[in-house]
């Protein structure tokens, strides 16, 4: 198995004794939900989605870092890779697959260690940065290329970041959206936010604690998907929750139902994401919330590195990781890291689901992104 290496840290060993030093795993964890596939074939196709029915997109399957993963693929030319977030899937990419291939590239959207049709491996320290980062080189070496450009989205940003610093060789060009990069934190990430938090309600502390965000989310697939897609300004009746306190309740119920639904979503594509998110749960993903600590364990050795190929951030005017930071200080950061970064923010009140929300913009970005660097 491909395994990125770390630091020489006894106490960071890979084994499974980091399960009983990080806190026991609930039953959960051993069920058949959260196992691998068995199957083993990597000419296996997949009929695609009706909604990209008769498109010359294919879904199929390779053997990457000891996974089974699922990949969209489409177009012939460099490759350019794109990776998802949470709680996305290959399927977030679909109106840039058809874009780029058109432009003269071999565009891939893999679902991502944990999600949809990949493998789910059990334990919680499978889904560290360097397990999903192997996993990104592992699917270069199975699609017999050497390098790619890499384009990532919310985690698929954060996952994105982390390889072009652990494995800059395999990279020509990175493109990321939602997640803004800078300098390694004095302080553990989860550290960071408790004390930003306090005794408040953080989705992701919520996240961290294993079983607790799989009961809520799994039992309301539907009602989470729908108010978490819901476009910035969309009218919402009142929140069940209002207290801020942690004590008061999960995160569904402090999401007010939207009381139209998004123009760039379609009943089709909600369809998709729920049926998907019903049969495999949502362990994968947010097992990679939980590895935050872990991650930032595991890589003291790159805090000096630079990212020395062309980079482009882009973010909707209304992302609220961005914080209301204008495009010249977003530049101003991350040029400590990535030296040759270039930031767009798109205007018209576009949200965190960006390459859907206003795929037009994204995908004329991205496609002048790429041309120029292969002229």
């Amino acid at each position: 198995m491909m395994k990125l290496s770390g630091p020489q840290n006894p106490a960071l060993d890979r084994s499974r004794a980091w399960s009983a030093k990080g806190g026991l795993l609930l039953l959960w964890l051993t069920l058949a939900s959260c196992q691998p596939m068995n199957e083993t074939a990597q000419d296996v196709v997949e009929e695609v989605p009706a909604a990209l029915a008769g498109s010359d997109m294919k879904l199929s399957f390779v053997e990457t870092n000891g996974i089974r993963m699922r990949i969209a693929q489409q177009g012939n030319g460099p490759l350019v890779i794109m990776l998802h977030g949470f709680p996305e899937l290959w399927y977030s990419w679909r109106k840039q697959l058809r874009a780029l291939a058109e432009a003269g590239y071999r565009a891939v959207a893999p679902d991502l260690r944990g999600y949809g049709g990949t493998d789910r491996p059990p334990d919680i320290e499978d889904y560290d940065v360097l397990d999903l980062c192997g996993d990104v080189v592992g699917l270069i070496d199975a699609l017999g290329e050497e390098q790619a450009v890499l384009i990532g989205h919310d985690w698929g940003a954060a996952v994105a970041w982390y390889c072009a610093l652990l494995e800059p060789e395999r990279f020509t060009g990175l493109v990321t959206m939602s997640v803004p990069w800078g300098q390694r934190a004095s302080a553990s990430p989860l550290e960071l936010i408790r004390q930003q938090a306090g005794d408040n309600f953080h989705y992701m502390l919520f996240f961290y604690e294993p079983g607790l965000a799989e009961a809520e989310l799994s039992g309301r697939t539907r009602e989470f998907l729908q108010k978490l897609f819901a476009t910035p300004g969309t009218p919402r009746d009142p929140p069940l929750v209002t207290d801020p306190l942690a004590s008061a309740g999960g995160w569904i119920d402090r999401l007010g139902m939207p009381q139209t639904p998004p123009l760039w979503l379609t009943e089709e594509d909600v369809n998709y994401y729920v049926t998907e998110f019903e049969r495999t749960g949502f362990s994968g993903g947010l097992n990679y919330y939980r590895n935050l600590d872990r991650n930032w364990e595991l890589t003291p050795h790159i805090a000096d590195r630079r990212i020395d190929v062309p980079t482009l951030f882009m973010a909707g005017d209304q992302e609220f990781l961005i914080a209301g930071r204008t495009q010249a200080d977003l530049e101003e950061a991350m040029r400590l890291v990535a030296p040759q970064v270039r930031v767009e923010i798109l205007p018209g009140g576009i949200g965190h689901w960006l390459q859907q929300e206003h795929p037009h913009s994204v995908n004329a970005l991205l496609i002048d992104f790429l041309n120029a660097l292969n002229r």
